[in-house]
């Protein structure tokens, strides 16, 4: 029985394990060494580039009529993507942004109700400006996003990956004017700088992959007290 054992474990690991390659300077990554302090940052690298955010079903939004506090008031949108305000009755606000929102908002009430009104939206909390993380991450679910979300970012929202993970079988699932894409990528190389971190937008979908190799090794190893010896196993 042992040497059956034996001969599987043998199968499914590699005697020794090789060295991981020093990091190293390309065009897209400048590498400094450990005598050299890394520079501050400049105001520009410490912001990101302002994203589309659209109002979307179940968020919570403020609405301020200036000059009118009887219709300044915080609205719930329903599920259908719909508020309901005194004087205006429903609007749809599902799928604008706070600006288009509340010049909506000022057309309905301008001239019958309120002369040149003034009204700002903004986006208290938000539910549908979410992505969505799967797969083998210690906790799949749902996580807002930001401005500055990117595929590292979510996979840390999601407390990491498990020992299963597969590194190099990541995919964001996305959908481009009706049209589903999916991107793979390597989270290994985008930690070691060989590509930018991609970033994410809300209903993105990141499914990390499941590394087979690396279930048979943790089963295998409960069989270790049979084995004389320890073997070590490079593993995908």
């Amino acid at each position: 029985m042992s040497r059956i054992l034996l001969s599987l474990f043998a199968a499914a690991v590699v005697a020794s394990c090789a060295s991981r390659p020093a990091l190293q300077s390309t065009q897209r990554l400048t590498v400094v060494s450990g005598e050299t302090a890394l520079p501050a940052p400049a105001r520009t690298d410490l912001v990101s580039a302002d994203r589309l955010t659209l109002v979307g079903p179940l968020d919570t939004i403020s609405v301020d009529v200036f000059g009118v506090p009887e219709l300044t008031r915080t609205i719930q949108v329903d599920a259908s993507g719909r508020i309901s305000m005194p004087l205006i009755g429903t609007l749809d606000a599902g799928g604008k942004t706070s600006g288009e929102l509340a010049a909506d908002i000022e057309q309905a009430l301008a001239g019958r109700f309120v002369r040149d009104p003034d009204v700002s939206v903004n986006i208290s909390t938000s539910v549908s400006q979410v992505v969505t993380v799967d797969g083998q991450v210690v906790e799949p679910g749902l996580y807002p996003v930001t401005n500055q979300m990117t595929l590292l970012r979510a996979v840390a929202s999601a407390r990491g990956l498990t020992e299963f993970a597969k590194q190099d079988d990541v995919v964001i699932l996305r959908t481009v004017n009706g049209q589903k894409l999916a991107g793979l990528y390597n989270i290994h190389a985008i930690r070691r700088g060989v590509y930018d971190d991609p970033a994410i937008f809300a209903n993105d979908v990141v499914v990390v992959g499941d590394s087979p190799a690396r279930r048979l090794f943790r089963d295998l190893v409960g069989l270790a007290p049979v084995l004389a010896a320890p073997i070590v196993a490079i593993l995908p």
